[in-house]
């Protein structure tokens, strides 16, 4: 299955989701230092980043974009505990498939990641 990158400042969220996805056999990496979740996509193939909006250092856009310097198409699903519209635009702008208030469910969790992966698999090679 897919290789996932999750990043959350709180660590436990990040785990909750490994589990979830797990259960669908992805293979999950769970993040919550922004510095060590890129320097990983810098040495390894991920197939779909979940990243947090509001974290310690960067916000989730920036990682996103720091992201895609190594993985230019590098879909991504959005977490926000604080849904704004303005950060959904910008979102959507640098290429996030999703945009999801927190907290997700399993199921809403569990097809945004399938539609994600799908979305990512249709984009053009660069």
């Amino acid at each position: 299955m897919a290789q996932i990158l999750v990043l959350d400042d709180v660590l436990d969220a990040g785990i909750l989701i490994q589990r979830i996805l797990q259960k669908k056999g992805h293979e999950v990496h769970v993040f919550h230092d922004e510095d060590e979740a890129l320097r990983y996509v810098e040495k390894n193939q991920v197939d779909l980043a979940i990243l947090d909006m509001n974290l310690r250092k960067m916000d989730g856009l920036d990682v996103l974009c720091e992201m895609q310097k190594s993985l230019p198409r590098l879909p991504a699903i959005m977490l926000t505990g604080l849904p704004k519209a303005e950060m959904a635009k910008q979102a959507f702008s640098l290429g996030a498939v999703a945009y999801c208030a927190k907290p997700i469910d399993k199921e809403r969790l569990e097809e945004r990641v399938a539609e994600a992966l799908l979305e990512g698999a249709d984009l053009p090679e660069q």
